[in-house]
């Protein structure tokens, strides 16, 4: 795979594209760099969030629960919703990282934050009938780790691209185990969802030591697609953890 794909965080970066990093530029510069790439992120979890109330505010009763009924009683159902947002990720990974044109970059996470709102449907959807607590609760504990996370690699200014080829492995691992588990409808369990919660932590350290130490200073799209992409699956694993507890 030679490109990062945003879907799947268990992919490495397009190292070769990352030859100049922003850990070598002026201080001026890097910090610019690495305030732009938040502003960016931030401006993706508020266009997830709007599209999210937008299509709960709008969309009739009727209509979500045939959609949210239809995928969840299909064995196939949420591979076809991985797959969709697979196809939208390797899109969105390749307008994002064309650096001639900033429009296409642009283009890129908006395409992937659109994706991740509507698969985001029936998991919160499923998640508020079980219990309406759920989702704060989720939020909170999400923006606690992410940020815990973040601030450990900006304080202690440790790499942790070293992890890649280990993370990689195991998102492959988790990603069969899924993939199994949806065809022959075998659980899985609390514990496997808390694997998947300090995997995807794993990746988080990874990507940020990327914003710190690799990304070139005019990547501040495509770094925070690949932030945004670890934490809405650090969301979407914590989710469907409480979920699991309150069985």
């Amino acid at each position: 795979m030679s490109r990062y794909d945003y879907a799947n965080p268990y992919a490495a970066p397009n190292v070769a594209a990352l030859a100049i990093p922003a850990a070598q530029a002026e201080e001026s510069e890097r910090t610019a760099f690495i305030r732009r790439t938040y502003l960016h992120l931030f401006g993706a979890l508020a266009v997830f969030a709007g599209i999210l109330t937008a299509i709960f505010a709008f969309t009739p009763l009727a209509v979500l629960d045939a959609t949210v009924g239809s995928i969840l009683l299909s064995p196939i159902g949420w591979l076809v919703v991985l797959g969709m947002l697979m196809g939208a990720s390797w899109i969105a990974n390749h307008w994002a990282e064309m650096d001639a044109s900033p429009a296409m970059q642009y283009a890129g996470l908006g395409l992937y934050t659109v994706a991740e709102s509507l698969v985001f449907v029936p998991l919160l959807y499923m998640a508020t009938w079980v219990d309406p607590l759920i989702l704060p609760t989720a939020g909170i504990l999400t923006a606690l780790v992410f940020g815990g996370l973040t601030a450990m690699v900006f304080i202690t200014r440790a790499d942790f691209v070293g992890l890649g080829k280990y993370l990689w492995l195991g998102g492959f691992v988790a990603l069969g185990t899924i993939v199994a588990g949806v065809i022959f409808q075998f659980p899985l369990g609390v514990w496997f969802s808390a694997a998947l919660i300090g995997l995807t932590g794993g990746y988080i350290l990874y990507h940020t030591s990327y914003v710190l130490h690799h990304y070139r200073t005019n990547q501040h799209v495509a770094a925070a697609l690949a932030l945004f992409a670890s934490l809405m699956t650090l969301l979407w694993n914590i989710i469907v953890l409480l979920m699991k507890m309150r069985d």
